[in-house]
């Protein structure tokens, strides 16, 4: 049920069972837009929209769809989020992963059964929002973190390694003034971003001096007309279904954890927080509204959020919704100028993102002497499988589970079982530490069973049971007592220990 409340400022705003779900506060605080603030989210969204324009272009064509396809997906995309999504100032747009997911689909079937896609990946999307998706981003260590920071960089570099080859010479002296410009610009003034002027200062120098270098129509060409409404020319039957649900789910997973991890970085890196369940279901919404304008779908672009946080200082959701007007607005009215502008320009501005997204930190010799080995085992393996898949999911799911089987490992040493003397004809054995499926396999081998006297106390006050393998290892121990013909009295459980201890024990057939 949806409750209205009010603001401090005095504006209703509705929040219900999943959040925030409507803030028009966000839009209505003329006193938190002055002039340099506007001018600060307006020229962040400039320069998304300009970076916005080659990678949709290529990660359409990695979709095997025309590159309109891409290009008003990414409005559609950066419009929907400005609105709906839960992280101010975070890009969302077509990305490299989503194209990835979709290519085989859009080459076999055809953009139709693509957009079916989109919209199901995008109701999927809503659906694990609402059962609560976003809270498993607590269980994603800081050193997955790392490493999903660190591939991103490492791939926002190779991805600009095709734009670098084969290419008349002069690219090499236009790309490092580009990053000359951006390196030494701030020392001159900091109201215009070094980013922005040196993709105007080395278009200028390009188009005056007839420069012949790739440029960014060379990517593809640009739509003429705005996006219209699409209706997918596919039967709607279970054949359909069948064939768009894996990818559908596919893009909803990938779309997904892309999108919080992105959220949690900006968070840290703005030092605010952010509603990820907000997140999750406008994601899904923003997927559903671009597929029905026939785009490819997408998700969060880190690499552009970080041109839109760090490189253009932008914190509101006014960059957001003008980076995807501005991208529609160049590509409609100044699509001729656009296309002049020299891909040097732009790779030099994604090399400054890559640096500046890097954890330089995390690499010092000193930060990994102190680091323990299985965190840097984490971070690296995190690396190395996004490097090598060019798959930010696949990494941080590699990074997770590794992660999860050291810390398993770990704790495993920590369950202790201590045998007191026998005292009166009984022997009291004390058993400490958290008892699961890892520290529980060895319980069974630490009692005296062929020596003990008639009685045996279990001690459990130091210990706690999590899980059905440890019910299972007590029944074990008590039975191989019973076969020698001890008593074995179980004490000390305390009330959750003792709650599947009770509900459990006895009816784990495999324990006997």
């Amino acid at each position: 049920m949806t409750t209205p409340t009010r603001t401090p400022t005095g504006v209703p705003e509705a929040t219900g069972r999943w959040g925030v779900l409507w803030r028009p506060r966000s839009w209505h605080r003329p006193e938190g837009f002055t002039g340099r603030v506007l001018r600060t989210e307006l020229i962040a969204g400039l320069m998304v929209a300009l970076a916005l324009i080659p990678e949709a272009i290529s990660f359409s064509i990695i979709a095997g769809v025309d590159p309109r396809v891409g290009l008003f997906a990414s409005f559609t995309m950066a419009v929907s989020i400005a609105f709906l999504g839960g992280r101010p100032a975070m890009i969302s747009a077509a990305t490299a992963a989503v194209a990835l997911v979709v290519a085989p689909l859009a080459r076999e079937y055809g953009l139709d059964y693509l957009v079916v896609a989109v919209v199901l990946g995008g109701v999927i999307q809503v659906v694990l929002a609402l059962l609560g998706v976003a809270k498993l981003m607590r269980f994603i260590p800081r050193s997955v973190m790392v490493g999903f920071v660190n591939s991103l960089a490492i791939l926002i570099l190779l991805a600009q390694l095709p734009h670098l080859r084969d290419v008349p010479w002069v690219v090499y002296p236009l790309v490092a003034a580009g990053l000359a410009i951006i390196a030494f610009f701030p020392r001159l003034t900091t109201v215009v971003p070094a980013p922005l002027v040196a993709i105007v200062l080395l278009t200028i120098v390009t188009v005056a001096a007839a420069i012949a270098v790739p440029t960014v129509g060379d990517e593809g060409a640009l739509p003429e007309g705005l996006p219209g409404l699409f209706i997918p020319d596919v039967p709607l039957n279970l054949e359909t279904l069948r064939i768009v649900a894996p990818y559908a789910l596919g893009m909803a997973l990938v779309g997904l954890l892309e999108s919080l991890m992105t959220a949690k970085l900006v968070d840290d890196v703005t030092d605010t927080h952010s509603d990820k369940t907000r997140e999750a279901w406008g994601q899904g919404a923003a997927n559903i509204i671009t597929g029905m304008f026939g785009g490819m779908g997408g998700c969060a672009m880190i690499g552009q959020t970080m041109i839109n946080v760090k490189a253009g200082g932008a914190r509101t959701r006014l960059s957001t919704l003008a980076a995807g007007i501005f991208l529609l607005a160049l590509i409609l009215l100044l699509g001729d100028v656009v296309a002049m502008i020299p891909m040097a320009a732009l790779v030099a501005v994604m090399i400054y993102v890559s640096w500046a997204t890097f954890d330089w930190h995390s690499i010092r010799l000193s930060t990994l002497r102190r680091m323990p080995k299985s965190e840097t085992s984490v971070m690296l393996v995190t690396v190395g499988v996004v490097v090598v898949t060019h798959n930010l999911a696949y990494g941080v799911v590699a990074g997770v589970v590794l992660a999860s089987v050291l810390f398993a490992r770990r704790v495993a040493h920590l369950a202790t079982v201590e045998g007191g003397p026998v005292v009166d004809g009984v022997r009291r054995y004390t058993v400490s530490g958290e008892l699961f499926f890892a520290s529980s396999n060895d319980l069974y081998s630490q009692f005296d069973y062929g020596n003990d006297p008639g009685k045996v106390i279990i001690d459990m006050s130091a210990s706690h049971v999590w899980d059905a393998s440890t019910v299972a290892a007590l029944d074990a121990v008590e039975y191989k007592y019973a076969r020698h013909g001890i008593e074995v009295d179980i004490q000390g459980l305390n009330t959750a220990s003792q709650a599947i201890h009770g509900r459990m024990s006895g009816h784990l057939g495999g324990s006997h």
